[in-house]
């Protein structure tokens, strides 16, 4: 492990490093992680000038973080047991994930070879939904709770190519997704995006978060992205009152879009991939299109077309789209009133 830059004085423990001043950028592979939780908006306005190429240069904000050479040394990060978003990540084609999500994600392709289908039809579901919030609706706020591993289209890069004022406060519980998190903290000057490491399923410490409440105007219109993961949440974590609870939060004239897995289309083929996951300590519930309308868009104005195939949510070209048991994922958007 190669850590960068000097050890501060009396700050955190065990390595953490101060990064001042004048410097390059960290180089393309390296993992940056541990960012204390008190530095973080630092960081956020360090890191928000372009980090992409060599002559990349640190902002004079003082941030603390540290970065690593290997990914297996992350703390934090246990590399024996699969996670949502290294699996997701390793189905669209990612790179970001380590053996024990390959294999379980190789076993559920077992049972459902049409698996990566789904999580690839669910970026472009997000990718357009992003462009309706920010082109049609006039949305230039963000809550993007699990967020995933950083992809080519990431919610801000979507949103600030149509407005660059846009802000974005991404969610994750992968320490992985904190190690990346220079990936999504790279706004446009008029923008701002920071990240937050914290569950779904404790939705307050989402909203009372200071850098949430730092980075978006609660009392101006938010779109909170559910993209992907209510699936992830059991019934007995009751996931219609943490939606409840972060809708709560939003002003009138907020979004909420959603997506999650549904067996209705092949469900002998796909139950079986499901309880593959869960056997690998996944935590993983399909729902039918009723059941996820209740559960997400519940006293919402749903925007055409409403709860719809991800696949077949406002497609911006009219080639062949997959089959109804490939997609196995709903989607929508609601707006509160």
């Amino acid at each position: 492990m190669s850590v960068g830059a000097a050890t501060m004085s009396g700050g955190p423990e065990d390595g953490i490093a101060a990064l001042a001043d004048a410097g390059t950028a960290p180089a393309p592979q390296t993992i940056v992680s541990a960012v204390t939780h008190a530095a973080k908006w630092d960081a956020t306005r360090a890191m928000s000038a372009s980090l992409t190429g060599p002559q990349a240069r640190w902002q004079p904000n003082f941030v603390i973080i540290r970065f690593v050479t290997s990914e297996s040394q992350v703390p934090g990060i246990d590399t024996t047991r699969p996670h949502p978003a290294r699996v997701y990540d390793y189905l669209i084609g990612g790179k970001n994930h380590f053996a024990a999500d390959r294999a379980v994600a190789d076993r559920g392709l077992e049972f459902f070879p049409q698996g990566r289908t789904g999580p690839r039809e669910n970026r472009a579901f997000l990718g357009r939904a992003v462009r309706y919030l920010a082109a049609e609706a006039g949305i230039r706020q963000f809550l993007d709770v699990g967020t995933g591993l950083p992809a080519t289209g990431s919610v801000h890069e979507i949103a600030q190519a149509v407005a660059p004022e846009t802000k974005v406060v991404y969610v994750d519980n992968d320490p992985l997704v904190l190690a990346h998190a220079r990936a999504l903290l790279t706004s446009s000057p008029e923008g701002r995006t920071a990240y937050i490491h914290a569950d779904l399923r404790d939705p307050m410490a989402i909203l009372s978060d200071p850098s949430t409440r730092d980075v978006l105007d609660f009392s101006q219109p938010i779109a909170l992205m559910l993209v992907a993961v209510l699936h992830f949440i059991t019934d007995d974590d009751k996931p219609a009152e943490i939606v409840r609870t972060l809708l709560g939060a939003l002003p009138s004239g907020s979004y909420l879009a959603a997506s999650h897995v549904t067996a209705e289309h092949n469900r002998d083929q796909l139950e079986e991939s499901l309880r593959n996951y869960q056997r690998s300590g996944v935590p993983f519930q399909a729902r039918d299109s009723d059941e996820f309308a209740r559960l997400a868009f519940d006293g919402l104005h749903l925007v055409p077309p409403g709860v719809t195939l991800v696949s077949e949510w406002r497609p911006e070209s009219a080639s062949p789209r997959p089959l109804p048991s490939e997609v196995i994922a709903y989607g929508g958007i609601g707006r509160k009133p």
